[in-house]
């Protein structure tokens, strides 16, 4: 699709996008103009019907140090009006990836420190290299443990007692570990890490357009539903609205001819 220095976008699968941020020399970290850039391709993707699926990765042995440390030592001269904005609009991009109608896949090839490991919270689905490790940095600056959306989202991946401890020590958790407490899906070997996060995207894009979308709508919306009869009065809204479409009655016919569907998104 397209590149530039830090953030390379490319589509090596039929409705597959992957993005690969490009600082490897300093373990990708983020600097301002990069979370612009991710906050930018989130806005263009999400209006993009051609994308199926979106799979984020790193370059080099790292997938993200988090905030570069020369954007982090410009923090404390901010005024306090500079730092809330810039907050703001850091925690955005971040978030913009959670808020993709589209299911996203982590490819966490190394580290993800930070806002590294913020995004890579903000992913769906997470898969990750043995070398991979995840820690809270910020407690470990000077700042929360809370960060990019980090105590929203870690307690509803892991748990609350172990996002508490992740949060509050800012310590490193391995990938092992990571798997056992269901920070990841699955740990993979670093070689071939994206193409089997490709391959999964590839499973989820085979299914109809529509049926993804609101499966993960319903999934973020149900995992804080008040109640079961809430969560089923959407599962069955979003039932009726699929078996409206054409889409439906081509997966049918094509179970009943032995052949893979042919979806049209309608």
């Amino acid at each position: 699709m397209s590149s530039d220095e830090t953030l390379i976008v490319t589509r090596p699968r039929d409705g597959i996008v992957l993005v690969t941020l490009n600082r490897p020399g300093r373990l990708n970290a983020l600097t301002f103009d990069m979370f612009r850039a991710l906050r930018s391709f989130c806005d263009t993707t999400a209006d993009d019907d051609t994308v199926r699926v979106v799979v984020l990765t790193g370059a080099g042995r790292g997938f993200c140090a988090g905030l570069d440390l020369d954007a982090a030592d410009t923090l404390p001269g901010m005024t306090t009006t500079e730092m809330l904005d810039g907050q703001e609009s850091w925690a955005d991009a971040v978030a913009a990836f959670r808020r993709l109608p589209q299911p996203v896949i982590a490819a966490v090839n190394g580290p993800a420190a930070g806002a590294g490991f913020s995004l890579a919270l903000a992913a769906d689905i997470r898969y990750a290299a043995p070398e991979a490790r995840f820690n809270a940095a910020f407690i470990k600056i000077g700042l929360t443990g809370g960060d990019c959306g980090s105590s929203w989202m870690l307690p509803r991946i892991v748990g609350l007692g172990q996002a508490y401890e992740i949060l509050l020590t800012g310590r490193l958790v391995a990938a092992e570990e990571a798997a056992r407490i269901g920070l990841v899906n699955l740990v993979v070997g670093g070689e071939n890490l994206v193409d089997e996060a490709l391959d999964l995207a590839e499973v989820i894009a085979g299914n109809s357009p529509l049926g993804v979308r609101l499966t993960k709508q319903v999934v973020q919306i149900n995992v804080d539903a008040p109640s079961l009869e809430a969560a089923l009065e959407l599962e069955n809204h979003n039932q009726v609205l699929t078996s409206r479409t054409a889409d439906m009655a081509e997966a049918l016919e094509a179970y009943r001819e032995k052949r893979p569907p042919r979806y049209t998104g309608h």
